[in-house]
């Protein structure tokens, strides 16, 4: 498999649980990034002035505490800007109506998967923009 690398780029993670969040900001920077904000809950977006901030990537929990990210998800579609879910619950697209190309890693879920799924999740982002 290809090397997945997130060289320079800002990478958004959105998760609940601090252990996790941790692990994926290491993991993110031991592949490049320059940057990884996390956000713990759905507050925190629109306290932090974040909602518009410009990301290259995101990895977003399905759910930050009772509150869902579909709604952020929408906006970073409409953005352009690629993502993956992470998340505990198995049947994503029936229970929250999340569009089918979106990928859903599943909890627990290994470091190389969750780059991989990163890696595809750009690769979707360039081929819809025209390779930019």
């Amino acid at each position: 498999m290809q090397d997945i690398r997130l060289d320079g780029m800002h990478v958004l993670v959105m998760e609940d649980e601090f252990l996790i969040a941790m692990d994926v900001e290491q993991l993110c920077r031991e592949h490049g990034a320059a940057e990884v904000t996390i956000i713990r809950q759905i507050e925190d977006l629109r306290e932090d002035g974040l909602a518009g901030e410009a990301f290259h990537v995101a990895v977003l929990d399905l759910m930050l505490g009772d509150s869902p990210t579909t709604e952020f998800a929408n906006s970073l579609t409409e953005r352009g800007i690629p993502f993956v879910f992470a998340t505990g619950y198995t049947d994503v697209q029936e229970l929250f109506g999340v569009v089918s190309d979106i990928e859903v890693v599943a909890k627990p879920y290994g470091g190389t998967d969750l780059i991989a799924a990163l890696g595809r999740a750009i690769e979707r982002g360039r081929d819809r923009s025209g390779g930019v």
